[in-house]
């Protein structure tokens, strides 16, 4: 099941939203511009490295650039193939200008920023003497989608389900939507309980979801009520 739309208008143009997609993008193709050696070397500079962040291991310091728990910060902005900068920015696109309009710009980028932190650290936590680079958004992203299910669980998501050799698009609740995706995440990382081997970090998108639920509350405007039905068409930026 792939989500396409919401049927969930804004109040307020996602600035941040936008920037952070354009940003994704462009280190992204940074990373596809450099050597195969050269790209290893940055995504170790800059990746979260659990056993680094840890202490137990250290790269070359020829390579280092920033202190190690920044690499919780840069990490997000770094992903490793087409399909995990695609599938992350899809549902960032989604779901995410809703998230920033109930908190306003700056207190969207603490809010992301800080769900980011704490779903690398809730993955680091489960392999830290990994000497594997943990790259990419969804960590943040899953933040996002843990307030969005508090605040826009009747909000309707267009779908995609691809059904063997056919397609079909739908609207369903975004409860549905999000509430499916993260008990996925809950059986995948069941399944992988150590993180280790690389793969999907499958505890940052859990940490991450649990998160953006529990701070929502301090970061959303006061207005703002929980369980909130959708917006109105008739006004909004989409």
């Amino acid at each position: 099941m792939i989500p396409l739309h919401d049927d969930n208008p804004t109040t307020i143009k996602p600035i941040v939203t936008v920037s952070l997609i354009i940003a994704c993008i462009s280190v992204f193709l940074y990373q596809l511009s450099l050597p195969g050696s050269e790209e290893r070397i940055f995504v170790y500079q800059f990746g979260a490295i659990p056993a680094v962040i840890f202490g137990e291991d250290a790269i070359s310091s020829k390579h280092v650039i920033i202190p190690a728990p920044l690499s919780l910060i840069s990490s997000m902005f770094l992903h490793g193939g087409w399909m995990h900068l695609i599938g992350n920015m899809l549902y960032l696109w989604i779901f995410a200008n809703n998230i920033e309009d109930v908190m306003g710009h700056r207190r969207f980028i603490a809010f992301y920023t800080l769900c980011g932190v704490i779903a690398a650290l809730s993955h680091i936590l489960t392999a830290p003497a990994s000497p594997i680079p943990m790259v990419g958004a969804s960590g943040a992203i899953s933040g996002v989608l843990g307030a969005y299910l508090l605040l826009y669980p009747r909000a309707s998501v267009l779908v995609l389900i691809p059904i063997w050799v056919f397609i079909k698009i739908i609207r369903v609740p975004a409860a549905f939507v999000l509430g499916l995706w993260f008990l996925m995440q809950l059986v995948s990382g069941s399944a992988n309980p150590s993180g280790e081997g690389g793969g999907v970090a499958w505890f940052a998108h859990i940490g991450g979801f649990i998160a953006g639920m529990v701070l929502i509350g301090f970061f959303k405007r006061p207005q703002i009520r929980f369980f909130n039905p959708p917006r109105r068409h008739s006004r909004g930026y989409g």
